[in-house]
């Protein structure tokens, strides 16, 4: 992965879009910190398909996630109101 200081990013975009399709992911820094990835498409599709799905994805499947263990209503501990 090779890693470009953002001046030459922008003043050599054209090169460092060919990089990445060649050559793979490719670093950009700021002021020596690593700052932003530039990837394939084809591998952005890859890792996005793979990511977890959307909270709205998980609120609208039918099968639940995950098995909860709510307690009763009205049993929950109240913390007593301050000592005036």
């Amino acid at each position: 992965m090779n890693t470009w200081p953002v001046q030459d990013a922008k003043a050599r975009f054209s090169e460092l879009l060919d990089a990445c399709v060649s050559e793979g992911p490719q670093v950009v820094t700021r002021r020596g910190t690593e700052t932003a990835v530039l990837i394939p498409i084809a591998e952005w599709k890859r890792l996005r398909d793979a990511a977890r799905p959307s909270l709205k994805e998980l609120l609208l499947s039918a099968s639940a996630r995950a098995n909860l263990a709510l307690p009763a209503r009205g049993k929950a501990k109240r913390r007593a109101p301050p000592a005036l």
